[in-house]
C-alpha cells in the first residue's frame, strides 16, 4: 500500500506515514510458515526464508518485499530510509506483541505490512535472512479484542494474536491492515477479471502490440483489396449488363449471364473472407491477453521455484557453518580456535529460542554421514607439499614397491563451497550423463574404478566355487551381489564419467588369484565392459548402461544391462541385474543413498533361483534401515534357503526346514526361529581411519588410482583431470576436465564427418568399434553385449601399445 493512502486515513503524523524506502525485492517459495496450530509460527518449515521472497509469492506474484520504514512502538520515528535496495516501500512495518505459548506469553515481534500481506521476524535485522510467517489478508479475518489486542486469522490454518503498546497504536494497525486486506481482495478480483495485465512484463506487451499491429495492418490491406474487388466487380457486372442489352446471338447471351454469376460469387467470396479475418483478429485481441498471462504465469512460477531453492540452499549452508562453529572441539582439534568460537556466536542468533519442539531435519537420522568438524584445509594439504601425502612424490620414490604394498591413504578432500543449485537448476529432468559437471561433485575415480570395486569381496566366489551343492552356491553369489552395495552407503560423489575409449585394469593375480579389465565401449549412452577372471575358478563378466535422472529433491540411477558370473568346474552360468540407486536431499539437506528394488538370480544350468528386495527407507516403517531379504528356490519353487541382512552390512541365511501347518500341508520356518542356525554368508569391512576426509573410501577405493607401471596409456590412473583433482589442485583440475572433454567432442565430430563422406561416396565405413571387447549376441541371455575379446594382458607382457588411442 503506498503511503499517501494511508496518510488519508491514519492521519498526518510521522508515526502513522509509510515512507517509500528500498524494498528486498524476488520472488519466494508459495508454503510460509507461521500459524500453526494455536498460532505459533516462530519456527518450522516456513522459517529460515527471506522476507521479500515469501510476501511476493503469498501475493501470488513479484513484488516488492520488506523494506521502507514505518511507526515503532509507541514513540513515533520519522521515516529512515529503506531496509533493502530497489522497490517500494513498505506500507507499515514496527513492533507488536504476539502470543506464543502458555508458558512464554506474548513475545515482541518486529511486524511488515506489504503488499497485502503481513509477516514477522524476531528482530528488525532479521529482515534480511528469515521470515518467522507470514498471512495473507486477502483471505483473512481482522477481529479487534480489546483496547490494544486484536486477532489475524484466515480460516484457522494461520491465527495471529497481537497486541500493540497502546489503543492509538492498535488502531493505527488495524485500519493499516483493513485497508491492505481491501486493497488485495481488489487487487485479486481485478486479477481473475481482466487477466492480471500488470503481471506482464514492457517486453512481452511490446511484443504483443506489435503482433496485433501487424495483424491489423494485414486485415486492412485485405479490406482494401476486397473494396478494390467490390468496385472492379460493379464494373463489370454493369459492362456484362450492357452486352446483354445489345443485340446479339442467344448463345452469347447465355455466356455473358454465366460470367456475370460468376463474378458475382467472387464478390461474395472475398467478402466471407474479409469478415472471416475480421473475426480472427477481433479472437486473437480478446484471447491473447489470457494465454499472455497463461505463459507469463509460468515463467513467473519458475523463476519463484529457482530463487525459492536457492535462498534454501544458501541459509541451509549457513545452518551447516553456524552448526560446526557450534560444536565443541577438543582443545588439540585443528581449527577448534579463533574462527570456531565466532561462528558459534553468530550462529546462535539465528536458532529459534523459542520453539524448540518444533525442529525438523531433511534427511533422517539412521543416514547421517559424519562431518569432519571444524577440519581447516591447509595450503600444503591442498598441494601435496608435505612428504606423506605428496603423491607424484610417492609414486616416484615406490615405483618399485608398488606390487608389494598398496597405499592406505589420499590427500585429504579440501573444503571447497560450491552453489549447488545454479547448476542443478537447469538439469531437473534430464540425463545427467549429457550435462558437463565440475569436479566438485566428483570423486577422485572414474566409474571403470567404482565397476572393479564391485571385486571387493571376491572371496564369496572363491567360496561360491568350491560348493559342491548348487543351491549353497547360490547363496554365496546372492551375497556377493548384495556386497557390491556396500561401498555406496557414504559414498554421495559421483565418479568420473570415463572417455571413449578409457580402460581400467587390476591385477591381483598373485595377491587374490585374480585380475579384471574394463573398457568405455560406449559415449552416449554410456556403457561400460568389464571383464574378471579368477584362478580359484570363477568368471565375471558385464556390461553396464547407467542412465540418471534429477528429479528436483532427489537423483535416481538406474544401471541397465546384466551380470554374468560363470564357474568354471560346474558350469554354473547365473545372471542378475543391479537395483535403481536413489540419492535424497540433492538441494536442502544432508545427502543420502538408498537402494530400492528386486534382484533375479538365475542359475541357467539348474534353473535355480534367488529373488532378493531391497526395502526402500520409509519414514514409517519399523524394519531395520537398509534391509534385504532374499530366498533361493528350486527350479520347482520350493524354498530351500532364506536370506536377510543390510546392504551396507552383513548377509546372513538359514536353511528352511518344512514342518507341518494347520490344514495338513507344508509351513516353512520364519526367519527369527532359525536365528541360531542362521549363516554369515558377508560382513563388510570396517573403512580405514579417517575415511570421511578421503571421500569415505573403503580399503580397495584408496588403492584403484594409485599409478602403476606398463598399464595402457588409456588407465584411468593417467587421466590428468582425475589426478589433480586427487591432489587438491580442483581449479586445475576443471580446466584439464574441459580440455579432455573438448578433444573428446571433436572426435566425435570427426568420426561423424567421416561416416557421412562414406555414405555421400557410397564406400564402406566402420563405427567406433571397442578395443579390448567385441560386441555380440550373448549365447544365453540373447541380448547384444560386449564380451571381452582377450589380447590385453599379452600386449601389456610385450609392453605393445600401438593399437590404443591418443584419448588424454
Amino acid at each position: 500500500m503506498a503511503a499517501t493512502e494511508l496518510r488519508g486515513v491514519v492521519g498526518p503524523g510521522p508515526a502513522a506515514i509509510a515512507a517509500p524506502g528500498g524494498g528486498g525485492g524476488g520472488a519466494g517459495p508459495p508454503m510460509v510458515g507461521g500459524g500453526g496450530a494455536g498460532g505459533r509460527g516462530d519456527s518450522g518449515p516456513g522459517s529460515g526464508i527471506a522476507p521479500g521472497t515469501v510476501a511476493a509469492v503469498a501475493a501470488g506474484g513479484p513484488g516488492p518485499g520488506a523494506g521502507g520504514v514505518a511507526a515503532a512502538g509507541p514513540a513515533p520515528a520519522p521515516p529512515a530510509g529503506g531496509s533493502g535496495a530497489g522497490g517500494s516501500g513498505s506500507a507499515r512495518e514496527g513492533w507488536l506483541f504476539k502470543w506464543t505459548n502458555y508458558i512464554k506469553g506474548y513475545q515482541r515481534r518486529w511486524f511488515v505490512l506489504s503488499n497485502g500481506l503481513l509477516s514477522y521476524y524476531r528482530s528488525k535485522a532479521e529482515m534480511r535472512h528469515t521470515c518467522r510467517g507470514t498471512i495473507n489478508l486477502a483471505t483473512a479475518n481482522i477481529t479487534v479484542e480489546d483496547s490494544c489486542n486484536f486477532i489475524i486469522s484466515n480460516g484457522g490454518a494461520q491465527t495471529y494474536h497481537l497486541k500493540a503498546s497502546s489503543e492509538v497504536e492498535r488502531q493505527r494497525w488495524v485500519t493499516a491492515l483493513e485497508l491492505a486486506k481491501a486493497k488485495a481482495v481488489k487487487m485479486l478480483a481485478e486479477s481473475d477479471e481482466s487477466g492480471d495485465e500488470e503481471s506482464v512484463s514492457q517486453t512481452d506487451k511490446t511484443e504483443l502490440q506489435n503482433t496485433l499491429r501487424t495483424l491489423s495492418s494485414k486485415v486492412e490491406d485485405l479490406s482494401t483489396c476486397n473494396d478494390l474487388i467490390a468496385k472492379h466487380g460493379t464494373a463489370l457486372q454493369r459492362s456484362l449488363s450492357e452486352l446483354e442489352s445489345l443485340r446479339l446471338p442467344a448463345e452469347s447471351n447465355e455466356k455473358i449471364k454465366q460470367v456475370n454469376e460468376r463474378a458475382t460469387l467472387f464478390r461474395i467470396t472475398s467478402n466471407a473472407m474479409i469478415n472471416a479475418c475480421r473475426d480472427f483478429l477481433v479472437l486473437a485481441q480478446t484471447h491473447s491477453k489470457k494465454w499472455q498471462k497463461s505463459l507469463q504465469y509460468e515463467r513467473d512460477q519458475r523463476i519463484r521455484l529457482e530463487e525459492t531453492l536457492e535462498q534454501l540452499a544458501k541459509q541451509h549452508n549457513h545452518l551447516e557453518r553456524a552448526f560446526r562453529g557450534a560444536t565443541v572441539l577438543p582443545a588439540n582439534a585443528p581449527g577448534s580456535a579463533g574462527s570456531g568460537k565466532g561462528q558459534c556466536c553468530s550462529g546462535k542468533g539465528d536458532v529459534s529460542d523459542e520453539d524448540d519442539e518444533n525442529e525438523f531435519f531433511d534427511a533422517p537420522e539412521i543416514i547421517t554421514v559424519p562431518e569432519n568438524l571444524g577440519h581447516k584445509r591447509t595450503g600444503s594439504n591442498i598441494s601435496g607439499t608435505s612428504s606423506d601425502i605428496s603423491l607424484d612424490e610417492q609414486y616416484k620414490h615406490q615405483l618399485e614397491e608398488t606390487k608389494k604394498e598398496k597405499r592406505t591413504r589420499i590427500p585429504y578432500k579440501p573444503n571447497y563451497s560450491l552453489n549447488l543449485w545454479s547448476i542443478m537448476k537447469n538439469c531437473i529432468g534430464k540425463e545427467l550423463s549429457k550435462i558437463p559437471m565440475p569436479v566438485n561433485f566428483n570423486e577422485p575415480l572414474s566409474m571403470l574404478q567404482r565397476l572393479t570395486e564391485d571385486l571387493e569381496y571376491h572371496e564369496l566366489l572363491d567360496r561360491a566355487a568350491k560348493c559342491e551343492n548348487s543351491l549353497e552356491q547360490l547363496c554365496y553369489v546372492a551375497a556377493f551381489t548384495v556386497s557390491s552395495y556396500s561401498t555406496t552407503v557414504f559414498r554421495t560423489s559421483k565418479p568420473f564419467n570415463p572417455l571413449l575409449g578409457e580402460t581400467f585394469e587390476l591385477d591381483r593375480l598373485e595377491e587374490n588369484g585374480y585380475r579384471s579389465l574394463c573398457e568405455q565401449v560406449s559415449h552416449h549412452p554410456p556403457a561400460a565392459a568389464h571383464h574378471a577372471e579368477s584362478k580359484n575358478g570363477w568368471t565375471l563378466r558385464q556390461e553396464i548402461k547407467i542412465t540418471s535422472k534429477f528429479r528436483g529433491k532427489y537423483l535416481s540411477i538406474m544401471p541397465l544391462g546384466s551380470i554374468h558370473c560363470i564357474f568354471h568346474a560346474t558350469g554354473h552360468h547365473y545372471t542378475w541385474k543391479k537395483v535403481t540407486t536413489t540419492v535424497h536431499n540433492i538441494i536442502v539437506g544432508k545427502l543420502w543413498i538408498d537402494q530400492s528394488g528386486e534382484i533375479d538370480i538365475v542359475n541357467h544350468k539348474t534353473g535355480d533361483k534367488c529373488n532378493l528386495k531391497f526395502v526402500p527407507y520409509s519414514y514409517f516403517s519399523r524394519d531395520v534401515a537398509r534391509k534385504v531379504t532374499g530366498e533361493v528356490t528350486d527350479p520347482s519353487g520350493k524354498v530351500h534357503f532364506a536370506l536377510l541382512g543390510t546392504w551396507d552390512e552383513k548377509m546372513e541365511c538359514f536353511k528352511v526346514q518344512p514342518v507341518i501347518g494347520e490344514n495338513g500341508g507344508d509351513a516353512r520356518q520364519r526367519g527369527h526361529e532359525a536365528e541360531e542356525s542362521r549363516v554369515m554368508l558377508w560382513k563388510r569391512n570396517p573403512l580405514p581411519k579417517n575415511a570421511e576426509n578421503m571421500y569415505y573410501f573403503s580399503e580397495l577405493a584408496l588403492t584403484l588410482n594409485a599409478w602403476e607401471a606398463g598399464t595402457a596409456p588409456t588407465d584411468s590412473r593417467l587421466r590428468p583431470d582425475q589426478r589433480l583433482m586427487e591432489n587438491g589442485r580442483w581449479d586445475e583440475a576443471n580446466a584439464e576436465k574441459q580440455r579432455l572433454e573438448e578433444k573428446q567432442r571433436l572426435s566425435r565430430k570427426k568420426r561423424e564427418a567421416e561416416a557421412m563422406k562414406a555414405t555421400e561416396d557410397g564406400t564402406p565405413y566402420d563405427p567406433y568399434k571397442a578395443l579390448w571387447f567385441e560386441r555380440k549376441k550373448d549365447p544365453v541371455t540373447k541380448e547384444l553385449t560386449h564380451i571381452y575379446r582377450g589380447g590385453y594382458w599379452e600386449c601389456k607382457e610385450k609392453q605393445d601399445w600401438s593399437s590404443c588411442p591418443d584419448i588424454f
